[in-house]
């Protein structure tokens, strides 16, 4: 079979506290029947790795409803091309927390494309110290005390944006990206 294009996918919001669990074993076999070529994952936050020509928004609509006949409850979904991930991981704007705190450094996928204005209502909402830019399309935000004791929440997060929202700090940002480089060579 001819390799397919490499996506990420990532799922918001599953196994917190308890919450929405997926087992990532269940999540690559039900990305297999669905016919996508070689899943991996990535721990247990809902990072998905695997081949596919089908656009990114056919290929969220169709994991957003297999997940919901398969586990019962419904989970967000943002996928993007290898392209788009190599992106993230080799330029942000702001190398110091990559480098220096990488943990504390996030990516925000978006269902939507961020409004004009959001990173401005967010760092108006920000009270400890975060920095938030929103860079063609993708949100990032440095929590310099972690983020969470930051105000800015889930739920803060999608009202500003105006769709759903999931936050990957930059260590498993970097972590997917050599899945998908490997996958290249």
């Amino acid at each position: 079979m001819a390799e397919k294009e490499t996506r990420v996918a990532l799922l918001r919001g599953i196994n917190v506290t308890g919450q929405k669990k997926v087992a990532m074993a269940t999540l690559r076999e039900l990305a297999e029947k669905l016919g996508y070529q070689n899943p991996e994952t990535y721990i247990q936050s809902g990072n998905l790795v695997f081949g596919s020509q089908a656009t990114p928004a056919a290929l969220e609509a169709e994991l957003e409803k297999a997940i919901q006949r398969r586990f019962g409850f419904f989970v967000a979904v943002m996928v993007r091309t290898s392209r788009d991930w190599a992106r993230y991981a080799k330029g942000t704007p702001f190398p110091d927390a990559a480098a220096e705190r990488p943990n504390k450094f996030y990516l925000g996928l978006t269902k939507a494309p961020p409004p004009k204005g959001a990173a401005a209502e967010l760092m108006a909402r920000a009270q400890a110290g975060e920095r938030i830019v929103v860079d063609k399309g993708v949100l990032w935000i440095d929590f310099l005390e972690g983020a969470g004791t930051s105000k800015l929440t889930p739920a803060v997060l999608d009202r500003v944006v105006g769709s759903s929202v999931t936050l990957r700090n930059f260590r498993t940002v970097q972590a997917i990206a050599k899945m998908v480089a490997a996958r290249a060579s």
